[in-house]
């Protein structure tokens, strides 16, 4: 018998134990055969927050199987403890009424802005979320809501919700953060309301969709505040918010009406290129730093009405479709000329630098 017949059942094993590997792959799904799904989960009955990490190779499929329970994540409030979510499925709706209520007087609240909202109305019992919160690059199928009236709900630790979408309402009313708050590249799909709600440390809402509403009604910012470049696709209100440090809403979109009617800007403020496409009113504002409106778009009415402009008020460049009014509208007397490139000195200084520089240039080549 030569080798190659002696060879010949070994030959004939390999391929059928070839054939059987390849018909188990592919019977499995992709990510399973291949192990590209990573799964991270905390623990049962650890008191560490709740954790649950998707990598980004899993499939939708993958991640509605491995689906977070809002009752999982109510739980984990109600027993003080933490969430840190990557990439998952969130199925109900949370509702934040449910956490239990503590005596005011039996909590340590560190500022005395809060301390004096409690005073002065006369809030007897708080809710509380001791965090940190972290829900990113997630969805959320159900509504996220404080649900309250009256009182508040402090939530002590940093919420970060960076680059999930909300595919309901999304209601912090009443809301007192005293840690930072990260919403950027969020997406929130329908109402998304911040009535009253307070914000002790910088707020990022950088790229974020706003969806149908959107509503921060006497809300305050005692820190910085950026919504740089988001889009604000249905209704936008800011009326009578305290902006008390700087302020962005550069090349921010505002599709539908906007209201900054009431408000208090403490710091600078920065609407440079922002394009508002429907009626927006300032009326009644106060902006005690500088304001720039630089390259701002606006396409519809733009009311200035009785607002005070105390600092700079820069509105160079600035494309208005239709006469904007400024009836009764206050401007400093010890008004300052915008500074940097936007100085009209600076600019005039420049030139007439290039001009000198131009002149001599030709009598050079004149002399040559």
């Amino acid at each position: 018998m030569s080798p190659l017949s002696r060879s010949a059942p070994l030959f004939s094993l390999i391929g059928q134990t070839s054939l059987i590997v390849i018909a188990i792959s592919l019977l499995l799904p992709e990510s399973a055969a291949l192990g590209a799904c990573s799964i991270e989960r905390s623990p049962a009955g650890t008191a560490a927050p709740l954790t649950v990490h998707l990598g980004k190779d899993c499939t939708k499929q993958e991640r509605e199987a491995h689906v977070v329970r809002a009752s999982e994540i109510m739980s984990a409030f109600k027993e003080g403890r933490g969430v840190d979510l990557i990439g998952v499925a969130i199925m109900g709706d949370l509702m934040l009424d449910m956490l239990p209520q503590l005596e005011a007087n039996a909590l340590d609240i560190p500022s005395l802005r809060i301390q004096d909202r409690i005073r002065s109305h006369n809030v007897k019992r708080i809710r509380t979320l001791s965090g940190p919160i972290a829900i990113r690059d997630s969805t959320v199928h159900g509504a996220l809501a404080t649900n309250l009236r009256e009182g508040l709900l402090l939530v002590k630790g940093p919420v970060t919700m960076t680059g999930t979408t909300f595919e309901r309402m999304v209601d912090f009313s009443l809301a007192t953060f005293l840690g930072p708050v990260d919403f950027s590249e969020t997406i929130l799909s329908q109402q998304g309301f911040f009535i009253q709600a307070m914000f002790e440390k910088p707020a990022r809402f950088e790229k974020t969709a706003f969806g149908i509403h959107s509503r921060f009604h006497k809300a305050t910012f005692a820190d910085t505040v950026t919504f740089r470049r988001a889009g604000f696709n249905g209704l936008a209100e800011f009326l009578q918010v305290s902006f008390e440090k700087d302020a962005s809403f550069a090349q921010t979109y505002f599709k539908m009406g906007t209201g900054f009617s009431g408000s208090r800007f403490g710091g600078m403020l920065d609407f440079s290129e922002a394009v508002f496409e429907r009626e927006a009113f300032f009326m009644f504002t106060v902006f005690e730093g500088d304001a720039y409106f630089r390259r701002a778009t606006f396409r519809a009415d733009a009311d200035f009405s009785d607002a005070q402009f105390k600092g700079v008020d820069d509105f160079s460049k600035v494309f208005f479709n239709l006469e904007p009014r400024f009836t009764r509208t206050k401007v400093s007397l010890a008004r300052r000329s915008p500074g940097g490139l936007q100085d009209p000195r600076i600019q005039y200084g420049i030139a007439a630098t290039l001009l000198i520089f131009t002149l001599l240039f030709i009598f050079f080549l004149w002399k040559r």
